[in-house]
């Protein structure tokens, strides 16, 4: 995929969500594997604000961000149909990985906060991955936020 994000560097991203009923249990909240979820769309979306996926890095190349490491703590119940707004920071770019904190806001509420590190990984022709260094051309866009 190229490259049609305009040539900026970026430090997080924010998103709005409704919560929609498959994704609350029989007491109608939200299920907490749901939130990891919602990290990862949120993720999902800040590549695609670079011009790059979870698929193909900015020159067309296969490529993955598996996660090697999350987390999300839960601070108060989120429910079927409420809006929360979901905040990516970058807490951290190492070479090959960047570490995303996630806060979860329901009415300026925080209502959980979560953490996930991606590795840069190039896919072989046999399926399988091997990390990388994240490319130049996006590593030099990509902000720590302070």
């Amino acid at each position: 995929m190229a490259s049609t994000a305009p040539n900026r560097r970026l430090h997080g991203h924010a998103a709005t969500r409704r919560i929609e009923f498959s994704e609350t249990d029989l007491a109608g909240v939200v299920h907490f594997s749901r939130f990891f979820v919602l990290m990862e769309s949120a993720e999902d979306e800040f590549l695609h604000a670079l011009g790059a996926s979870f698929t193909t890095d900015p020159d067309g190349n296969a490529w993955g961000w598996p996660k090697v490491s999350a987390s999300c703590d839960y601070r108060r119940p989120v429910r079927y149909g409420d809006r929360v707004d979901i905040v990516l920071r970058v807490a951290a770019r190492s070479a090959r990985t960047i570490t995303y904190e996630f806060s979860f806001r329901r009415d300026g509420e925080e209502v959980a906060r979560g953490r996930t590190v991606s590795a840069c990984c190039v896919r072989r022709p046999d399926g399988s991955y091997q990390a990388v260094p994240i490319p130049a051309s996006l590593a030099d866009r990509i902000e720590t936020a302070r």
